[in-house]
């Protein structure tokens, strides 16, 4: 009998809806407050790792104690709706006022091509742009790979039109998503961010070696600089620099801190 029963009424899927339902009001509730921050994390030049090209700003949500949301919990389910287009609003919002604020500053957001044409994400990047021209030839915008050639034509009309505004882009998660090199033709991305799961042990496995150098090769074919993600070890860095890789992305050169990274490297050259 308990074989027949409704899915709906198993206690454990009725559980896990309800922590979902529960994390979606948060989140709401969070955005409707403001109560969110970037997050910076450093991307290094392989050549030169104590020197940052430049960081990426990730969207953090706070719940009403100030401890951050996992984004694991709930950015699948926000990304096709309101929330979502509210979250990469206030990203743009937020790393366009770390621009203004610091002019040596070159910053990376995440967006999605749903917000492609949000009235609010393209007032908060004009109104950056009339406080500072040079914002525009500072802010990079991720797309996912997977997200960006799900709808070529709409992300090849937007990049066309921000780069014409100095803005470069990047393509999220390169080698992990739905990889089709023919649209390399239309999408002229200026950075790749190489997946981390080629990154991993990559001093060891010799099929990633194989992999990342293939992915190497594609970028320099279509002249993007390349971003090997997620790596934590020097033995990886060192194999990645060797391999031709511009930059490295992950935990062994630093977390991504809300408080501001360049502030504190500015402090350590200073005691130098």
């Amino acid at each position: 009998m308990a074989r027949n029963q409704n899915f709906a009424s198993d206690p454990l899927s009725a559980a896990v809806a309800q922590r979902d339902a529960h994390i979606l009001d948060m989140v709401r509730d969070a955005l409707r407050k403001r109560d969110v921050a970037l997050a910076f994390q450093p991307i290094i030049n392989s050549s030169d790792v104590g020197r940052v090209a430049f960081y990426e700003g990730l969207m953090r949500v706070m719940d009403e104690t100030g401890r951050i949301i996992p984004a694991k919990e709930f950015i699948e389910t926000i990304e096709p709706r309101d929330e979502g287009r509210m979250i990469d609003c206030l990203a743009v919002e937020l790393g366009v006022e770390s621009l203004i604020a610091h002019p040596g500053l070159r910053l990376s957001i995440n967006m999605s091509p749903r917000s492609i044409g949000h009235p609010s994400w393209e007032q908060a990047l004009e109104k950056g742009l009339l406080c500072d021209p040079t914002v525009g030839e500072r802010l990079i915008i991720e797309i996912t790979e997977s997200s960006a050639l799900l709808m070529p034509d709409l992300v090849s009309d937007f990049m066309t039109r921000m780069q014409r505004r100095g803005i470069s882009f990047a393509l999220d998660d390169f080698g992990a998503g739905y990889t089709a090199f023919r649209h390399f033709k239309e999408l002229y991305f200026d950075i790749v961010k190489i997946d981390a799961i080629f990154t991993r042990n990559i001093d060891l496995d010799a099929d990633n070696q194989v992999l990342m150098q293939a992915l190497v090769t594609i970028a320099q074919q279509f002249d993007m600089f390349t971003v090997a993600e997620g790596v934590e070890r020097p033995q990886e860095a060192d194999y990645l620099a060797k391999a031709g890789v511009d930059c490295l992305q992950g935990y062994l050169f630093g977390v991504p801190s809300i408080s501001e990274p360049w502030k504190l490297s500015s402090r350590r050259e200073a005691h130098r």
